[in-house]
């Protein structure tokens, strides 16, 4: 009887310790089928989930603008007094739902090129009002104008157009021309070939952004979606040193498996940069663990606070001898034009930069740009990516409209919020598919894991009493 009851604790010690064991065992050889299948579906080629996601994305993005309407258009020409404005928005567009296009593979170098169709469709149910709107605005074709020619006898001519066409510092637009573009009337009365048309996004629609060539990481999966050249370069010639390198992706993904103490680089053509993003938090996203990086403060600071970005300054005035922070010159890449970004009210800008305008309430949880990535596919489920386009106004001697102006100006005219949420549907594929698989090998290797360790101490336990017993 002794023996039986022996025999059947000695069998329930060994079963729990194969169960630890296997418990054990199953965590490497888990991660390792878990890597091998994610390995397998992030590679962008044909038959995988990322490339159908990657060609057209499921995820339907909106680009919400809000414009600042001008208050006090004369008491500026006339006083150079500080420009107030109002906010009035959103106006939402749906955009980035085309499929890629010339999509080609090239075995070689493991890479596959594509161009991105840019189209805009108007959502009046998401919107304030409609396309008619108008809006008080600087007028872009003077400032840029004034800045592009700083010639004095040419500034000279450029004013007697300028006078002609009844053109001044501001003017009134709908939405529809400030964003797509209008007919210019003092750019109509030049006589050497210009563009006439004018507009903060012109032209958008009907055109596309690239060639991208990215890879799509057969060979090495940590290079998944990293850009490899953009319009046939590695460099965009339009800054100094490292600033002019294209790194990282397109922020779309990133290479699986993120870990929270990455930077995560990415390129963004709409800044004419790349930038980088690190991680703030954990988010739960309609039930999938996400990490929510943001776009630090740092990465807009002046050369004195972060030496890194000393070859992003470019304008020694504007930025006071490159002291000033929070706004980026990318008027090399706008063909001259005088285009400054920053974030939407000056958000992490220095005083001085914000100093000629007001009505800018900067807030970060409103005006950040921040991307929540599932770590284990690497994929961005959703983002907010904010931006506003400023533009620089100097005084003019020769031209009349901004003769009495004492001061540069940088004048805010919109800033935009670019998001995309995963929906239901994904998400709900996403959790079975991927998270839900996860969690649950998770919970079986715990739960085998737990119970033979328990069988085991406790079968011993109970083994070593009865033996204490028998022996006395």
């Amino acid at each position: 009887m002794g023996c039986d009851r022996n025999c059947g604790l000695i069998t329930g010690a060994v079963i729990g310790a194969v169960l630890a064991v296997f418990g054990g065992i199953l965590m490497p050889v888990g991660d390792m089928l878990i890597q091998k299948t994610i390995k397998k579906e992030v590679v962008l080629e044909e038959g995988t989930t990322a490339f159908k996601n990657w060609v057209k994305t499921g995820t339907e993005i909106y680009r919400q603008f809000w414009i600042f309407d001008v208050q006090n258009p004369q008491e500026v020409m006339m006083n150079s007094s500080n420009i107030q404005v109002k906010q009035r928005g959103p106006y939402t567009y749906r955009v980035r739902f085309l499929a890629k296009e010339n999509i080609t593979q090239d075995p070689k170098d493991n890479t596959v090129s594509f161009l991105q169709p840019n189209g805009a469709i108007f959502e009046p149910s998401l919107s304030v009002g409609t396309e008619a709107d108008n809006f008080t605005v600087l007028n872009l074709a003077v400032a840029a104008a004034a800045h592009i020619y700083p010639n004095p006898f040419v500034q000279v001519v450029l004013n007697s157009l300028i006078n002609k066409s009844k053109s001044s510092m501001f003017q009134v637009r709908t939405l529809r021309e400030l964003l797509w573009g209008y007919t210019d009337p003092f750019l109509s009365l030049v006589p050497y070939p210009v563009t006439t048309t004018v507009g903060m996004f012109y032209p958008y629609n009907n055109t596309v952004d690239g060639v991208y060539k990215v890879f799509n990481g057969k060979d090495s999966i940590s290079k998944v979606a990293i850009i490899d050249t953009y319009k046939g370069k590695r460099n965009l010639s339009y800054w100094e040193s490292y600033c002019d390198m294209i790194n990282g992706t397109d922020a779309a993904s990133f290479p699986p498996f993120v870990e929270k103490s990455q930077v995560l680089q990415f390129f963004s053509s709409d800044i004419c940069r790349s930038i980088y993003a690190v991680f703030e938090s954990d988010v739960n996203l309609k039930g999938i663990p996400v990490y929510r990086f943001v776009l630090p403060s740092k990465a807009f600071a002046s050369p004195v606070q972060n030496p890194d970005n000393h070859c992003f300054c470019t304008e020694k005035i504007i930025s006071k001898n490159c002291t000033s922070s929070g706004v980026l010159d990318i008027s090399k890449c706008k063909e001259g034009k005088p285009v400054y970004i920053s974030l939407p009210h000056f958000l992490y800008a220095s005083p001085d930069v914000s100093e000629t305008t007001d009505g800018l309430n900067p807030n970060e949880e409103e005006h950040r740009t921040y991307l929540d990535i599932e770590p284990i596919t690497g994929f961005t489920l959703q983002f907010a990516k904010r931006l506003q386009v400023n533009i620089l106004v100097k005084p003019s001697n020769k031209i009349q409209v901004l003769k009495r102006l004492k001061r540069n100006y940088i004048v805010p005219i919109l800033w935009l919020n670019e998001t995309g949420t995963i929906g239901d549907e994904k998400a709900k594929m996403f959790r079975s598919q991927v998270t839900g698989k996860v969690n649950l090998l998770g919970l079986i290797e715990m739960i085998l894991l737990s119970v033979g360790v328990v069988m085991f101490v406790a079968f011993m336990i109970s083994y070593c009493a009865c033996r204490s017993k028998t022996t006395k």
